[in-house]
């Protein structure tokens, strides 16, 4: 069993950053990938982000360039650094952690709200 707990999020001005930490309650070496998503009003959840403990990575299109994911596996932490944020960004990011064999655990989520 894994708890995951966000943090970092709030509100921002367009063109605002803001970084996003997921912290594990236990190491994270066995976890083989992990993943941001994201829920906006009215939307399904979507990945944004996610990487792979064999260093594969992935973006959505619509935030390549700007949204970086990375892992600390010394803090049993992951990030999500958002710059250059605009107003379609504003969502419920999510943090998710997948298993060797396959099991997701989920954080409770954060509120990014990118507005002026």
């Amino acid at each position: 069993q894994v708890q995951l707990v966000e943090s970092g999020g709030g509100l921002v001005q367009p063109g605002g950053s803001l970084r996003l930490s997921c912290a594990a309650s236990r190491s994270i070496l066995s976890i083989n990938s992990v993943g941001w998503h994201r829920q906006a009003p009215g939307k399904e959840r979507e990945l944004v982000a996610d990487t792979t403990s064999g260093g594969t990575t992935n973006y959505v299109d619509s935030v390549k360039g700007r949204f970086t994911i990375s892992r600390d596996n010394a803090r049993n932490t992951v990030y999500l650094q958002m710059n250059s944020l605009t107003p379609e960004d504003t969502a419920v990011y999510y943090c998710r952690m997948t298993t060797l064999w396959g099991i997701n655990y989920w954080g409770q989520g954060t509120q990014v709200t990118v507005s002026s």
